[in-house]
């Protein structure tokens, strides 16, 4: 595979037949209104080519401002792109406000913080009941025994003992499965869970986990999941996109990504990250902070802060390559004319 072939790489696990939801070339600039840098761009989200196939979890990785939100509020249409566009089972999707709410029909988003996305004024009853109105005109007896079944989906058992509580009244944990099976009442075909358990305590985020593991198997959902923690990705996960300063910098197989990562950068997100089997000391380490992206560095935008660094890192931003089988990283280290004899600059 030459550079030329990866020029636009789709991330995503790899699957025959149509993703149910494809995003070719999203990029997303903000603008900046005051200061010193008025009428510049924040290049949040630079050229991202992903597929989600059904039955299976994608999960995005990167430390904040890595611009793996941004990625999962333009892939569920709350977020106007700069450029690209999206694909629903390969058809290009509309503008307009009919194909809007098909489309808000089919991709759901679940937000990281399960107390606010819930209104504390209304009961799980209603937050339930809702959705069920307005996207499939249900009345009466059946809004409840729809209700009732989508609480049992997420493991809420008896359903009764939740449907007329206030979300004050329930943990975090069951909080954030509320607002899950109210994003399976529109019956969705793509799950995208922003940092879905970041704001739970460690003894529930597994039960959390395990959820979206059983949707994905028993509803046949594509899931994108998005987290700062590549341990709970590995552990979930089919495939793991890697990302920094707005661009995919790595993505492969979740098990190959985390076992034997191509770039120096997914090194060190592994590195920050506990493992009691780990027996070796962590000997790579990164330096500075963060670019800001709207000065981002040339070449390569992980550069400044890579102890592999080589000066044509600096000077040009380095093609997507393959590192092992579905495993690609953009990163001069895999280029054989380069990485052979370097020194840490």
């Amino acid at each position: 595979m030459t550079s030329t072939d990866t020029a636009r790489v789709v991330h995503g696990p790899k699957r025959p037949g149509t993703p149910a939801l494809e995003a070719r070339g999203l990029t997303k600039h903000f603008p900046v209104h005051g200061g010193l840098r008025r009428g510049r761009v924040v290049r949040a989200v630079e050229d991202v080519s992903l597929a989600l196939p059904e039955g299976t979890v994608t999960a995005v990785v990167g430390e904040s401002g890595s611009g793996k939100s941004t990625l999962s509020r333009l892939l569920t249409r709350l977020t106007a792109p700069t450029a690209g566009e999206l694909l629903l089972d390969g058809e290009p999707v509309g503008g307009s406000a009919r194909a809007r709410r098909a489309y808000a029909g089919q991709v759901h988003l679940v937000l990281q913080d399960p107390f606010s996305s819930l209104n504390a004024v209304h009961s799980i009853r209603y937050h339930l009941r809702r959705p069920l109105k307005l996207h499939h005109g249900l009345r009466g007896s059946e809004l409840d025994a729809h209700a009732a079944q989508l609480l049992e989906r997420v493991s809420l058992t008896p359903a009764e003992r939740y449907l007329d509580k206030f979300p004050h009244e329930l943990s975090g944990g069951q909080r954030q499965r509320v607002a899950i099976a109210r994003g399976l009442a529109v019956r969705p075909r793509v799950l995208l869970a922003d940092e879905p358990v970041s704001m739970l305590d460690v003894s529930i985020r597994l039960g959390v986990l395990n959820l979206l593991d059983e949707l994905r198997e028993r509803e046949r959902l594509a899931i994108l999941y998005v987290t700062h923690d590549i341990a709970s990705a590995r552990y979930l996960a089919d495939t793991v996109v890697v990302m920094y300063a707005g661009q995919v910098v790595e993505s492969g197989p979740a098990v190959q990504v985390t076992d034997a990562p191509a770039h120096p950068y997914t090194r060190l997100l592994l590195s920050a990250a506990p493992d009691p089997h780990r027996r070796e000391p962590v000997v790579l380490r990164g330096r500075g902070a963060p670019p800001s992206l709207i000065d981002p560095p040339s070449g390569c935008r992980f550069h400044p802060r890579c102890p592999l660094a080589m000066p044509v890192c600096a000077e040009t931003a380095p093609p997507v390559r393959p590192a092992a089988g579905d495993q690609v990283a953009a990163c001069w280290l895999l280029d054989p004319e380069r990485a052979p004899g370097t020194t840490p600059a």
